[in-house]
């Protein structure tokens, strides 16, 4: 899965799925997805992330008391 950076607006695919929907992790773990070859792992904070389609992250990823909201 791609998601977007959002101060970069640069692509990062997440390679820890289930660390981006426990709202109990506030990391993920992913890499940029730019030029040809294969970037190392980096950690990235969720609530700098976005979809590429500038929706932001659902609030149950980002927030484990959610429905008190």
């Amino acid at each position: 899965m791609f998601l977007m950076q959002k101060n970069t607006d640069k692509l990062v695919e997440i390679l820890g799925l289930a660390d981006l929907i426990n709202p109990n992790h506030d990391e993920i773990v992913g890499r940029y997805h730019a030029g040809e070859e294969l970037q190392d792992a980096e950690t990235f904070a969720k609530d700098e992330m976005k979809f590429p389609s500038g929706e932001s992250l659902p609030l149950c990823w980002l927030d484990a008391n959610y429905r008190q909201h």
